[in-house]
């Protein structure tokens, strides 16, 4: 197996080793790993990576607040022009530690598809 072939580490604080209440797994390989992730009202996840890039497909949407592991604010979505609509992709960076407040009175619900192989 050459340097390219070998699996990467997962970050310490992956999704899925510290949140796992929140993220479930639909596929995994090599080059990708798609994640459904869903928060319901009132819910915040733990605080987590997402070390690959992605596409998020939105299956519901519900405003919320991303905080960095110490409690600045990211992502406001209240502060975005329009909200995302069910059915609607959104590209993603690769996340570092940060935790997700649903503030909103729906389930945010995304599908993200990252990739684990540079572009």
């Amino acid at each position: 197996m050459n340097i390219e072939e070998q699996p990467q580490q997962l970050h310490e604080l992956d999704a899925m080793t510290v949140a796992p209440g929140h993220h479930e797994i639909l596929l995994e390989n090599e080059h990708v790993r798609v994640l459904d992730a869903s928060v319901a009202p009132g819910e915040r996840t733990p605080v987590h990576t997402h070390q690959w890039p992605g596409v998020l497909y939105v299956m519901s949407w519900s405003d919320f607040v991303r905080y960095d592991a110490d409690d600045n604010v990211l992502l406001d979505s209240r502060t975005m022009p329009t909200a995302p609509k069910a059915g609607e992709c959104l590209w993603t960076a690769p996340l570092p530690p940060h935790y997700v407040h649903n503030l909103g009175g729906e389930v945010l619900r995304v599908i993200t598809v990252e990739l684990k192989k540079g572009l």
